[in-house]
């Protein structure tokens, strides 16, 4: 029974010196956003439901991107910070191939927010993940 206690004590000293902490490069990019809404007209017939499978919800701090903007990082759950607009969103859908260069921040279904909203030439910055092994640090 003792042996079983130092072997369970060792064991999670051994896990806990090899965990490992993710920290954020943060990369900027000038991109054309514009705002969308989860109803038929623009989306398909499950307008709730995002690329990846998220269900989308009026309030969430949710982003579109481009495809080709996938291929710089901005790849499903990325942190994106949106110059003017406070908080961090999360890309959680793809849009049209057709597009470039482009986001689509979400708007529930508020259509004239959107509509409002237009389109614009923002800053935004995007978190690319480094996971560092604290038993490698100095």
């Amino acid at each position: 029974m003792r042996n079983l206690y130092f072997l369970s004590i060792s064991c999670l000293l051994l896990i806990a010196s090899c965990t490992q902490k993710t920290t954020y490069q943060w990369k900027s990019l000038e991109v054309k956003m514009s705002a969308y809404n989860s109803v038929k007209a623009q989306t398909d017939h499950q307008p709730n439901i995002a690329a990846w499978g998220d269900t989308l919800k009026p309030g969430m701090k949710s982003i579109a991107v481009s495809r080709d903007l996938i291929a710089l990082g901005l790849k499903y759950n990325t942190k994106v910070r949106i110059a003017g607009l406070s908080g961090i969103y999360l890309v959680k859908d793809k849009m049209n191939a057709r597009y470039k260069n482009r986001i689509d921040i979400y708007m529930g279904t508020d259509v004239e927010r959107a509509k409002e909203w237009g389109q614009k030439i923002v800053n935004i910055k995007y978190a690319i993940e480094e996971l560092e092994n604290d038993s490698t640090r100095n």
